[in-house]
């Protein structure tokens, strides 16, 4: 089979697509032919030695496949060749075949696309922990999203609206505002062009409740000086590449809270509520108020394109790699 290939840390032009051998399932294990998989920030991270899992080299970027069951190890019995599934792996989806642990591989319906199916969980999963775990966001509340045309932010801008929030979205150009406002965004704000920090005192005069920050770098105080009393700011992730350094007067003025949002670990510590979190994710899809944005499909020898297209804010939704299977 062929996989994209990390053999040593670096950008992503240093990746390479060779035959490696078709790997088999263990106990407890499937395989899945793989028709896509997602690209996400952690991919342009891990190749570099800069994301919190290390797999040993060569490995294979590529945290969620989606994709046909064609081998079964000993030991499952929830599952058989010719399941559609959506595959979590951490790593090593880059590729035509992929093992994974049998509790990973979560059917999908005949309805859903597999590239899209391939965009669903990593996105959908990290916002809908960070609005219902970690900021307990309410119907009638305003949501603040950052970076909201990306993977993650489009997906909270839908899960927003979806749980009865107000929803501004902001982002760095006109496009990508006029697709926040396709997928539900009430209010919208270039950043690019406005002052965040104004725009917000006219859109939400007592402040933002929730603060959802995918990008990090100096847009984050600017959210933070604009939460509402008792607000909550999840911090998501640092796309911009800076990790600020926030005043924390700031959250004594407000009497405000700065939340991690560690989805992966979060799946790994309580799989059950995982599990139910998935379930509830999957009925709003199936009942259209979730409509995943895959903006390009790329193929495996252009995994470095869809990398660096990601790494420079570039993408719109999701872009996924496709094996032609």
């Amino acid at each position: 089979m062929r996989a994209v290939l990390c053999k040593a840390y670096g950008p992503p032009e240093s990746l390479v697509v060779e035959d490696v051998p078709s790997p088999e399932p263990g106990k407890g294990q499937v395989r899945i032919d793989v028709a896509a998989c997602g690209v996400n920030f952690p991919d342009v991270l891990i190749i570099q030695n800069k994301y919190q899992f290390k797999p040993p080299l060569p490995f294979s970027p590529g945290g969620e496949v989606a994709g046909v069951i064609s081998a079964v190890g000993e030991g499952v019995s929830h599952l058989k060749v010719g399941d559609r599934v959506i595959g979590s792996t951490g790593w090593g989806g880059f590729a035509e075949q992929v093992v994974v642990d049998a509790g990973r591989a979560i059917p999908i319906p005949d309805s859903m696309p597999l590239n899209t199916a391939s965009a669903f969980v990593l996105t959908y999963g990290t916002s809908h922990y960070a609005l219902k775990d970690r900021a307990h966001l309410k119907p009638g509340e305003t949501l603040l999203v950052l970076g909201a045309a990306g993977g993650v932010g489009l997906a909270a801008v839908e899960l927003g609206k979806a749980m009865g929030a107000r929803v501004i979205a902001a982002a760095s150009s006109p496009e990508k505002l006029a697709v926040c406002k396709a997928h539900g965004a009430d209010e919208v704000i270039d950043y690019a062009a406005d002052d965040l920090r104004e725009k917000l005192k006219t859109m939400a005069p007592n402040g933002v409740d929730v603060v959802y920050d995918p990008v990090g770098g100096h847009y984050s105080e600017l959210a933070l000086r604009s939460i509402a009393w008792e607000g909550r700011f999840l911090v998501i992730g640092f796309a911009a590449g800076d990790i600020p350094k926030i005043p924390l007067n700031l959250t004594l003025l407000k009497s405000c809270q700065i939340v991690g949002v560690f989805w992966g670990a979060f799946t790994a510590r309580n799989p059950g509520r995982h599990k139910e979190h998935l379930a509830e994710l999957m009925d709003w899809y199936l009942a259209g108020k979730l409509k995943p944005l895959v903006s390009e499909t790329y193929p495996l020898e252009r995994a470095a394109d869809a990398l660096n297209d990601m790494a420079n804010r570039k993408v719109k939704g999701k872009v996924v790699l496709v094996t032609g299977k």
